[in-house]
């Protein structure tokens, strides 16, 4: 009889706590040699504690973790690292004005004659990797302007270069195009066929059941089921993950539709997007799809003025808006929440109140004067209706989950009470029960009278939501079509249409 051989990666009730806060209660995970393992769960879970104890981040207060049968208790990265455990992370953080292999060889550079660093041979080395990962990446070329794409595939080749046997792929989906998803896909599979154990994090279900092989859900800090994914269903994992039947996640309700209120004629930008018309009424969810890099995104921030445009006009409640300048928008009744939140609407470093009271504070100063007891009273009731968890007001963003960063962002904008509602990624990088509360959150605007454009790039997101749906392809307006209308074949066929056809429908 052989003994079957141990598994790369075992964590057993592991516990970790900060002070009074517990972030993981029962950890458990076990990944074989050669197999992809998808670990899921709500923000808050307990995966991120989970992941950065085997990375040598934290170490654990309990249970027992081991690599390849071997107990082991990592008290830095750099041991992490030297067992053969990489960490593959969402944006990875190389230095950018050293070179592709140096950062590939950073602390460990091949030396030739005297100790010299011997460039020749680590660039070499560095073509040898992506070769064998099938990839083409000029490894003399300095790291600035790499997209994430490269720079996760840097990280692999560097992984490869240690012999790392366990690979962790933390959301490294979220900030990638169709295309770079397949192509890391395509490298992951090389690596688990090569024997190595990876483990794949992500809240998207569609990028789960194509590349893994087995999963592990983890609720409120705890372990709660692993089980293979042929024999799993997406409503399965859900009810595991949040404890709850989620019958329907897009909880779209029936709404009065009323008249215009953006109005968008003509609006033309060399390169980017051309001839673009429609309007948005009040009531109405209006989805914007198409593939990444159609220019939808652009649309939207040329409509709220933060991009330019040569022509065309954007009007609001049938008056024209300045073009080029967001106060112009905002002052005619435009709330925009771009798709970077973190860079683009929040201060991490401010608190929730701050955050919230960002736009209306000019507004809530008397005298020129605004205290902190008044901004909290004027914050506090949209915070409320968000259901924005934390601890207090003045609590800093970044503590926040990605959930409750959406949240405060959406907070506010609605501060403002706006008109027009746009909003770009709506639930980008947020857990399965809270893409749940923003979505309901969305049809309660409707159906108080707030006009939506929504723009997304998962069809699942447009079609449960818009009650109408405009594609966007290679920047231009290729479809319009009603609820009833948009079916999964029809988005895509007008999403992948030439930019000389344009497909209307009826």
């Amino acid at each position: 009889m052989v003994s079957p051989s141990p598994a790369a990666l075992q964590l057993t009730d592991v516990s970790k706590s900060f002070g009074p806060v517990v972030a993981l209660r029962s950890g458990s995970l076990e990944v074989q040699p050669g197999s992809i393992h998808a670990l899921v769960g709500e923000n808050g879970a307990g995966k991120s504690t989970l992941v950065k104890i085997v990375a040598g981040v934290h170490r654990r207060d309990g249970g027992e973790f081991r690599l390849d049968g071997n107990p082991v208790d990592f008290g830095s990265t750099a041991e992490s690292k030297g067992a053969g455990v990489a960490v593959i992370y969402q944006e990875p953080t190389l230095f950018p004005d050293l070179s592709v292999t140096e950062n590939i060889f950073m602390g460990r550079q091949i030396r030739g004659r005297g100790r010299r660093i011997d460039k020749a041979a680590m660039y070499a080395e560095a073509e040898r990797l992506f070769g064998g990962l099938g990839v083409h990446i000029d490894p003399r070329r300095p790291a600035l302007g790499l997209s994430i794409a490269d720079q996760q595939l840097i990280e692999i080749a560097k992984a490869i270069s240690l012999d790392a046997k366990v690979l962790i792929m933390d959301e490294p989906t979220a900030a990638l195009s169709g295309v770079e998803v397949e192509r890391l896909f395509t490298v992951a599979r090389q690596l688990r066929d090569e024997g190595r154990a990876l483990v794949f994090i992500s809240h998207r279900f569609d990028e789960v059941f194509a590349l893994c092989d087995t999963v592990t859900v983890m609720r409120d800090g705890s372990y709660v089921d692993t089980r293979p994914i042929a024999g799993t269903t997406v409503a399965e994992m859900v009810n595991l993950m949040v404890g709850r039947e989620v019958a329907d996640l897009f909880p779209k309700q029936e709404t009065e539709i009323g008249e215009v209120v953006l109005q968008v004629e003509g609006l033309e930008s060399t390169g980017v997007f051309h001839d673009i018309s429609f309007s948005v009424r009040r009531g109405e969810i209006v989805g914007l799809a198409g593939l990444v890099g159609a220019g939808r995104s652009e649309i939207a921030r040329a409509v709220f003025g933060v991009d330019r445009y040569e022509s065309g006009t954007v009007t609001m409640k049938g008056k024209p808006v300045r073009a080029h300048t967001p106060r112009a928008a905002i002052q005619a009744g435009m709330a925009f929440i771009p798709e970077d939140r973190r860079k683009q609407g929040l201060v991490t470093e401010a608190s929730v109140a701050e955050n919230v009271a960002g736009v209306i504070r000019r507004g809530l100063a008397k005298g020129g004067l605004l205290t902190r007891g008044q901004e909290n009273r004027a914050v506090a009731p949209w915070a409320a209706r968000l259901e924005v968890k934390t601890n207090a007001l003045d609590a800093p963003a970044k503590t926040m989950s990605g959930g409750n960063q959406q949240k405060v962002v959406i907070a506010k904008w609605l501060a403002t009470r706006p008109d027009l509602l746009i909003i770009d990624e709506p639930t980008r990088g947020i857990d399965v029960g809270t893409k749940a509360e923003v979505h309901r959150l969305l049809s309660e605007l409707a159906g108080q009278g707030l006009a939506i454009l929504m723009i997304s790039s998962e069809l699942p997101e447009v079609l449960g939501m818009a009650d109408r749906v405009l594609v966007i392809s290679e920047g231009r307006l290729t479809a319009e079509l009603t609820r009833e209308e948009a079916t999964p074949e029809r988005v895509m066929h007008a999403a992948t249409s030439s930019a000389g056809s344009q497909e209307m429908a009826q």
